[in-house]
């Protein structure tokens, strides 16, 4: 099977992606969006790595100089490297040593998650779901998603990092409409539904409208900002973009059957055969991931958890 793109690459244009999500938004809304101060600016280093990751021309130098000036971060990409993560035969003690170990394209993703992992804030989403629901949400697809694709197409920072992200919507929702987010939440836990049919009565816009914004805004890479927007419904994209957004909708759906962090927006999402072999898994080898979940979402949690 052919891999698609990695999320990192620039192979594929901006242009390809046609209509997007964000292009349901009011005017309005993209205005008032506009004015979101917090989430709308990435924080300097993670605005630098997503430069790098979008670049084919950067180096491990490049990587290496804007971590290196970031402490904390840098301690968390280490603490990741010498993870079971990986499980490496060996301890390993330098950022230069940990790019030439994983090699580049690993480390930049994962400088990238850690990063991201600053953006979910404590804070009440509902009286059942707090902000850190969210984020443990968007950890355990990450890592749902990591495994399939370990399985399957390789890519698997990629793919961990597109899980990591698909959520993203929400949390411009949470800034910009707490209140009517909570009545989207207490809403669909009474009953369960269509929870963006649901953000578009309320909010007029749904996650992955506002995630799309967003990350055009941020200038994310292709493969990620298709995660972020089309994670319901990869369907509607071109084939050389649709088996990592598959593989997010299929850890996705997952993640939400088993009640894992904040799951009521595909609670009533299923996959398919169609989707399996899109992505390269078998219903055995799915069988195996859920075995094995719990723990890697622990180990995950403990490295990326603030």
């Amino acid at each position: 099977m052919s891999s698609a793109p990695t999320p990192g690459s620039t192979t594929e244009p901006a242009a390809k992606l046609t209509a997007t999500p964000e292009d349901e938004l009011s005017p309005e809304l993209q205005k008032k969006m506009m004015q979101v101060t917090e989430i709308s600016s990435l924080p300097e280093v993670t605005m630098r790595i997503v430069e790098v990751v979008e670049d084919p021309r950067s180096t491990a130098q490049d990587m290496h100089d804007i971590v290196k000036h970031d402490p904390a971060l840098a301690a968390k990409v280490l603490k990741v490297v010498n993870s079971a993560f990986y499980g490496l035969p060996s301890q390993i003690a330098s950022l230069d040593r940990a790019i030439v170990m994983l090699g580049l394209s690993a480390v930049k993703n994962l400088a990238l998650a850690a990063s991201l992992s600053r953006l979910f804030r404590p804070g009440v989403i509902s009286d059942r779901f707090t902000a850190r629901d969210l984020w443990a949400h968007c950890i355990a697809v990450g890592v749902c998603a990591r495994m399939m694709a370990q399985k399957s197409f390789g890519h698997i920072e990629e793919a961990f990092v597109a899980g990591l992200v698909h959520d993203m919507g929400l949390l411009i929702e949470f800034q910009m409409f707490p209140e009517k987010l909570k009545e989207v939440a207490e809403r669909c836990e009474a009953q369960p539904q269509d929870f963006r049919a649901v953000e578009r009565e309320l909010i007029g816009g749904d996650h992955q409208a506002f995630g799309a914004a967003v990350a055009a805004k941020w200038k994310f890479p292709p493969g990620l900002r298709c995660a972020i927007s089309y994670h319901h419904n990869p369907e509607k994209l071109k084939p050389e973009l649709k088996q990592i957004v598959t593989t997010v909708q299929v850890a996705d759906t997952i993640c939400c059957q088993n009640e894992l962090g904040f799951y009521l927006t595909a609670q009533g999402q299923t996959f398919t055969n169609d989707m399996l072999e899109t992505i390269g898994v078998s219903e055995q080898q799915i069988s195996e991931i859920l075995e094995e979940l719990p723990e890697r979402i622990q180990e995950t949690e403990q490295i990326f958890g603030e």
